[in-house]
C-alpha cells in the first residue's frame, strides 16, 4: 500500500507539472514557464509531505482518496465562485439541471459568504408558490445546518420524490427571526416559456430559464402572438428572475430579433476559448418595438440576450441592473464519473461591455413594486459582485488566471397552477408596475411615431 501511495504521489506531481506546461504555447514566456514550473514543483513537494504526514500521524485512519479530493475542491474554491470539482453525485445533479425531469422544490441557489442563498425561485414551482424569495438565506434543510454543507449536497437534500415534504429554514432581510417553509416536492416545471396577449396588439413573452427547447418554444409563442386578429404592435419581453441556462439557446433567441452583427463575444486567456457569436438574417421579420424587463435576478444567458438587444437598439431595457454573471464555465467529465467545472472566459456585449460583476444597466430604471400593496416588501437580491472571489470585469494586468418539455398547442394561453390565463393577465396589469410601465411605453411609441415634428 505504501509503495502504491508513493507511486501515486509521484504520478500526481508529474501530471500536474505537465498540465501546467500544456497551457503555455508562446516562445516568449519560456523563461517564466521554467520558473513557474520550479515553483509549482516545490509547492507540490510540500503537498506530498503534508499528505504523507496526515496519513501517518492523524488520530484516525484516513482515506487518501478523500484527502486528495478535498485538496482539489479547496484548490478550485480559491479561484472564483463558479469553478468547482464535482463529485459523481454533484455532476449528475448538474446534468439534470438542463436535461430531463426531476422532482424537488424549484429554486436556483448559490453560496454567498458561506451562506446558502436563493438567486431566484423557479416560477410555478413549489418554492415559488410557498413564498420563497430571491435573496433568502437557507440556514437549515430538515433541521440540518447548512453552514458547512456543499452546494450540491444542499441541492440533493432538497430534491426528492414527488409528494414528499421538506422543511427549509430561511433568514430574510426585514424578518426578525428565521422562517420555516414546509414545501411539498413536485415535478419541477421545465416549461420555460409563457406568452399572453396583454391587450389587442400587445404581447407578453416571459422566459424563466434557458433550456434545451426554449428557442423552439419562443418561436411557437411568437407565431401565436403574431397571428392574432390584430397585428402585433409591441412586445413586453420579460427576463426578470431568469438565472440563465444554455448559451446556445440565448444566442438563438437573440438572433430572432437581430439580423446582423455580433450577439455576444467570449474572450478567454487561451485563444481556443475565445469566440464571437453573430446574428443571421431572419426569414421572418418582427417589425414591432420591444421593451425588455430585467432585474437583479436576471443572470448569465438572460444578460446576454438583454445586452445584445440593447446594444443593437432592438429593445428598450427597463427595470433594475442585472446580476452580473458574465463568466463562461466549461464542464469536463472525468474518468471516475466526477466533473471539473472551470471558468475559462468572460462574456462581452456587442459594444464590448463586460457583463461580469457589472451587469446590464437598464435604459429606463424602474424599481419593482406591487401596486395596491401599502408597503411593498423590500427584496434584497444577491449580485455577482457580492460573491466571494468573483472575477473582475476585465483581466487584471499581469494576472495569469484568467450549457424538455413539449411545445404547448395554445401557448398564448398557458396556465399557471390554479390560475386562468385571463386572471394572470389581469394580475400583471393590475399589480406589476414594471409590466404596466412597459406597456405604457409601447403604447406611447405608437402615438409618437405618427406625430410630425
Amino acid at each position: 500500500m505504501k509503495s502504491f501511495l508513493k507511486r501515486y504521489k509521484a504520478i500526481l506531481i508529474i501530471a500536474l507539472v505537465l498540465s501546467a506546461s500544456l497551457w503555455v504555447t508562446s516562445d516568449g514566456v519560456q523563461q517564466r514557464l521554467l520558473a513557474g514550473t520550479d515553483e509549482t514543483y516545490e509547492e507540490l513537494k510540500i503537498f506530498s509531505d503534508i499528505l504523507d504526514t496526515i496519513e501517518k500521524n492523524y488520530v484516525d485512519p484516513v482515506d487518501p482518496k478523500t484527502l486528495i479530493r478535498g485538496a482539489i475542491q479547496g484548490m478550485l474554491s480559491s479561484l472564483d465562485p463558479h469553478s468547482s470539482f464535482l463529485l459523481p453525485d454533484a455532476y449528475k445533479e448538474l446534468r439534470i439541471d438542463t436535461r430531463g425531469e426531476f422532482s424537488g422544490i424549484g429554486i436556483v441557489i448559490t453560496m454567498q459568504d458561506q451562506r446558502l442563498t436563493v438567486i431566484s425561485p423557479i416560477e410555478g414551482s413549489p418554492a415559488y408558490r410557498a413564498g420563497v424569495k430571491a435573496g433568502d438565506h437557507i440556514i437549515k434543510v430538515d433541521g440540518q445546518d447548512t453552514k458547512d454543507m456543499k452546494l450540491w449536497e444542499a441541492v440533493k437534500k432538497m430534491r426528492g420524490k414527488k409528494g414528499t415534504k421538506v422543511v427549509i429554514t430561511v433568514t430574510r432581510e426585514g424578518l426578525s427571526e428565521p422562517k420555516d417553509f414546509t414545501i411539498v416536492r413536485d415535478v419541477i416545471p421545465l416549461q420555460s416559456v409563457r406568452a399572453y396577449t396583454l391587450k389587442p396588439g400587445y404581447g407578453y413573452l416571459r422566459i424563466t430559464n434557458f433550456r434545451e427547447q426554449t428557442y423552439d418554444d419562443v418561436r411557437t409563442a411568437l407565431n401565436k402572438l403574431e397571428s392574432g386578429a390584430m397585428p402585433l404592435r409591441g412586445l413586453v419581453f420579460d427576463l426578470r428572475d431568469n438565472p440563465g441556462g444554455l448559451l446556445e439557446q440565448a444566442v438563438n433567441i437573440a438572433d430572432i430579433f437581430i439580423d446582423e452583427g455580433p450577439i455576444v463575444s467570449i474572450k478567454g486567456r487561451v485563444q481556443a476559448h475565445s469566440k464571437i457569436y453573430s446574428a443571421h438574417r431572419n426569414d421572418k421579420e418582427h417589425p414591432y418595438p420591444v421593451v425588455l424587463l430585467i432585474n437583479e435576478g436576471s443572470a448569465s444567458a438572460s444578460e446576454i440576450v438583454a445586452g445584445a438587444l440593447q446594444d443593437h437598439g432592438r429593445a428598450l431595457v427597463l427595470g433594475t441592473t442585472s446580476f452580473g454573471k458574465g463568466s463562461v464555465q466549461a464542464v469536463e467529465p472525468l474518468r471516475d464519473g466526477s466533473g471539473l467545472k472551470l471558468t475559462i472566459a468572460r462574456y462581452y456585449t456587442p459594444n464590448g461591455h463586460s457583463i461580469q460583476a457589472q451587469g446590464i444597466k437598464p435604459d429606463v430604471e424602474v424599481k419593482e413594486r406591487f401596486v395596491h400593496e401599502p408597503e411593498p416588501e423590500r427584496r434584497h437580491h444577491i449580485l455577482e459582485k457580492d460573491l466571494k472571489n468573483h472575477i473582475a470585469a476585465e483581466p487584471e494586468k499581469g494576472d495569469e488566471r484568467e450549457k424538455r418539455h413539449d411545445a404547448t398547442e395554445n401557448i398564448t394561453n398557458v396556465r399557471l397552477p390554479g390560475q386562468e390565463p385571463s386572471k394572470i393577465v389581469q394580475q400583471l396589469l393590475n399589480r406589476d408596475n414594471q409590466v404596466r410601465r412597459a406597456l405604457e411605453i409601447l403604447a406611447s411609441w405608437q402615438i409618437f411615431s405618427k406625430m410630425k415634428f
